[in-house]
């Protein structure tokens, strides 16, 4: 098994797990352009994507989806509300909800609802029967309920969305700081870094920071709050960015 990032942050998000000839791609943010992009640069033919997993509906996760889908004759996988929230409607191969276990070709991949300001969102853990691979992002806050999903695995991606002091004393009106920050917001750079201590890390192949924002945020600061939580070493961690994503990590 092996994750890519297509991009990770406001402007656009889109994971790529696959097994085999299995490629799942975990939310499209981007136009169907620069999906397109993307995914000739991580060497993946948009028409060989096995599927289109969706998180919730906030565009820098769907813009991309339903051009995609359309295009490439793709299959979409989402909770009802997220369907519900989308501005524009797409057909959807299949409904899933929290603690939904279904398999895409030689992936078994189990949903998890998370806190977030959105319909029914939903995060995902991937397994080829051998290795697990987490993905969790917008989210708020956690629980011992997430934190049981994600126990035993070997790569995680993880939102360390915002430096609270850089929120704090940056321009957000206060209403916009008081949901980044909220239960219903986004893991700021502690939070996260605490629950990655919670899980355990020391048996994680890969650890990648993700979701950063342009604003309240800087890799530096994500990267020393984990090293400083954690005690790992700064080099093994891995940061998703924007424009570039992250290319190939295997899990072996």
């Amino acid at each position: 098994m092996r994750f890519a990032v297509l991009g990770s942050g406001s402007q656009g998000n889109g994971t790529l797990v696959t097994s085999g000839d299995t490629h799942v791609l975990v939310d499209c943010g981007f136009s169907l352009r620069e999906t397109e992009r993307r995914l000739a640069r991580l060497g993946v033919a948009p028409d060989s994507l096995s599927a289109v997993l969706v998180t919730h509906e906030h565009a820098d996760h769907v813009h991309g989806v339903g051009l995609l889908a359309r295009r490439y004759n793709l299959p979409v996988y989402l909770s009802r509300g997220t369907l519900r929230g989308l501005r524009k409607p797409l057909e959807a191969a299949g409904f899933l909800a929290a603690n939904d276990t279904f398999d895409v070709g030689a992936l078994s991949i189990k949903a998890v609802g998370v806190t977030h300001d959105a319909l029914e969102p939903l995060q995902y853990v991937f397994s080829d029967g051998r290795r697990r691979l987490g993905v969790l992002t917008d989210l708020g806050c956690y629980d011992a309920v997430l934190l049981e999903h994600y126990r035993g695995l070997d790569a995680l991606m993880i939102e360390a969305n915002h430096c609270r002091d850089l929120l704090a004393r940056g321009h957000y009106p206060h209403f916009l700081k008081l949901r980044v920050g909220g239960d219903y917001g986004h893991l700021n750079n502690h939070q996260a870094a605490n629950l990655v201590a919670e899980l355990g890390w020391e048996n994680l192949q890969h650890l990648v920071l993700a979701h950063l924002s342009s604003k309240n945020n800087l890799p530096q600061l994500a990267r020393q709050c984990f090293v400083d939580t954690l005690g790992c070493d700064p080099d093994w961690l891995q940061v998703a960015n924007q424009d570039c994503g992250l290319d190939w990590r295997e899990i072996v």
